[in-house]
């Protein structure tokens, strides 16, 4: 079977990169053949130029990086490429605009996924600008996915420990405290689902052992990749 390459545009964080890679190529193997694996080309940022931005000067230089990257990726012989960070689809579209090859949108195969699941209302839980800007929130609702308001307490909560602790690597007790209480609220106020839209989250949320589904979606960002490069 001939294989389709991918590129992944990542190192926001190395952590969800390697998630990435593994989640990939584990499906390769079992789609496909156990000797198997995807045929990839990986461009991995330095996060650190790119960390906590927030100003449009700041977003704009974010889309110079990601579109080079993109292009590098292409020259390459990537004929499709991903981003593997939720919070950087604020820029999708300028990067697209800035590369022939297409880009898989994260929230869009999560908006599928949802949408042939049945899930009407959800929590969406994120870094802040996923929680809070229309950007992400938009293509969820496209897909007929109701979404909770944010709660800002929430937001400070979840940005501290994605930033502070997960994106270098670190799962605390604690943080996967106020993780299981928040969804147990978001439970009691109707969510029938909870959308995961941070790729490293689930090292402090067990995905598999929750009341509510969880919609990891790094996981299904990664599946649905693997499913391009088989040729699905």
């Amino acid at each position: 079977m001939a294989l389709r390459k991918l590129g992944m545009i990542g190192g926001m964080s190395w952590v969800s990169t390697h998630r990435y890679y593994e989640r990939i190529n584990r499906q390769i193997q079992r789609e496909v053949d156990p000797k198997a694996s995807a045929p990839l080309l990986i461009e991995s940022l330095n996060f650190a130029e790119i960390y906590c931005l927030e100003s449009d000067e700041d977003w704009e230089r974010a889309v110079g990086v990601l579109s080079d990257a993109a292009n590098r990726l292409a020259d390459a012989g990537a004929q499709q490429l991903i981003i593997c960070a939720n919070s950087m689809h604020k820029v999708y579209r300028e990067v697209q605009a800035r590369v022939e090859v297409p880009m898989l949108h994260i929230a869009e195969c999560v908006g599928e996924r949802m949408k042939a699941d049945g899930i009407e209302q959800a929590a969406l839980i994120g870094s802040r600008n996923v929680m809070t800007e229309s950007f992400y929130r938009r293509r969820l609702i496209a897909h007929g996915v109701r979404l909770l308001p944010p709660e800002m307490s929430d937001v400070d909560d979840l940005n501290r420990i994605i930033y502070d602790e997960l994106m270098v690597g670190k799962a605390r007790k604690d943080s996967e405290r106020v993780l299981k209480s928040m969804l147990t609220r978001y439970e009691s106020n109707g969510a029938k689902g909870i959308v995961l839209a941070n790729t490293e989250l689930e090292l402090i949320v067990d995905v598999n052992a929750n009341v509510l589904p969880i919609y990891d979606c790094m996981r299904i960002h990664a599946d649905a990749a693997a499913k391009w490069i088989i040729g699905g």
